[in-house]
């Protein structure tokens, strides 16, 4: 019986038409793709000398320095500036309503505002959306933005959270303060007791510092972004409703309430705290008497001396 040879046919015209394009595709897709990588790899290198992809440069020795490739960017630069200059506007205007100097119910056309800090009315209109969001700005449709005029009842409200929050505040830190901390507030009391009466600005401001500073030493950043917002929605409420502001009974006790923090009573300090806002809050409706008109241009060029952009 005679072997069986096999017999290989030659392959079909149509399959050699079929093989040539798939592989001259692949073949083109693959140096595409090295042309593209080369060339990337080239911009980059020209550009900073960094892979981006990587978070190393193209010899995979040094590590990435997005600071260096964003300063080489005016576009960024311009966009920081318009930041800071937000910022800054920001930090004045609510400064001013925070020191009772533009009254509730203050109108804050953003042309006047803008006139008087020197900017334009964009960076205006975000800085108003900010203290909107504070409750510091009430903004209606087809209306300017003014100061806001809280009702009792937002008052009370306002003063009800606050007294949790602060109570928060006291549990967190009794007999925990470090001794840089309580050399922190002992100073910050002494600069209270500077400003009575002789600054009432100034006394106000820290006042509501006052509280603020204790809440940063918890190092929990959403009570201490809560306790800001009511603590200044608070001086708000009291430009509106209270007799003027009594520092030296707010010195007194601010003091006795380090004291029972350092000492670690803390029933005596969440009472006196909670005392302390208690006396706050009964200041209310003593004193509607007027005051001298003002300008908003004038109320606000001391704001704009001390305007401060990084």
């Amino acid at each position: 019986m005679m072997d069986t040879i096999p017999v290989f046919q030659a392959p079909h015209p149509l399959w050699n038409s079929f093989k040539g394009t798939v592989f001259s595709k692949i073949s083109m897709q693959f140096y595409v793709n090295s042309a593209y990588e080369t060339m990337q790899g080239k911009i980059l290198k020209e550009r900073s000398g960094l892979h981006r992809a990587c978070h190393v440069d193209t010899f995979g020795t040094k590590p990435i320095n997005r600071r260096a490739m964003t300063d080489q960017n005016p576009s960024t630069k311009r966009k920081s500036r318009a930041g800071n200059l937000v910022d800054g506007v920001y930090q004045a205007l609510r400064l001013a309503i925070i020191e009772q100097a533009l009254a509730p119910g203050t109108k804050l056309p953003e042309d006047a505002v803008g006139e008087s800090f020197g900017v334009s009315r964009t960076v205006i209109r975000s800085v108003l959306a900010r203290l909107t969001v504070e409750g510091l700005v009430s903004q209606r449709p087809n209306k300017r933005a003014e100061v806001a005029s809280p009702s009792l009842a937002e008052a009370r409200g306002v003063f009800q959270v606050r007294r949790g929050l602060e109570r928060t505040v006291i549990e967190t830190l009794v007999g925990q303060l470090t001794p840089e901390q309580a050399r922190e507030l002992k100073a910050h009391v002494a600069a209270e007791e500077q400003a009575q009466g002789r600054d009432a600005a100034r006394s106000i401001r820290l006042s509501g510092d006052f509280h603020t500073l204790l809440a940063s030493m918890t190092a929990n950043e959403l009570l201490v972004r809560y306790v800001q917002e009511v603590a200044s929605r608070c001086s708000l409420i009291l430009a509106l409703y209270s007799r003027p502001h009594s520092s030296e009974c707010a010195v007194n006790e601010h003091q006795a309430i380090i004291d029972a923090l350092l000492r670690g009573d803390e029933e005596a300090a969440v009472k006196l705290m909670d005392e302390h806002l208690l006396a706050v809050a009964t200041r209310g409706l003593l004193d509607l008497k007027p005051s001298r008109e003002r300008g908003l241009k004038e109320l606000l060029a001391d704001y704009r001396e001390r305007l401060t952009i990084n």
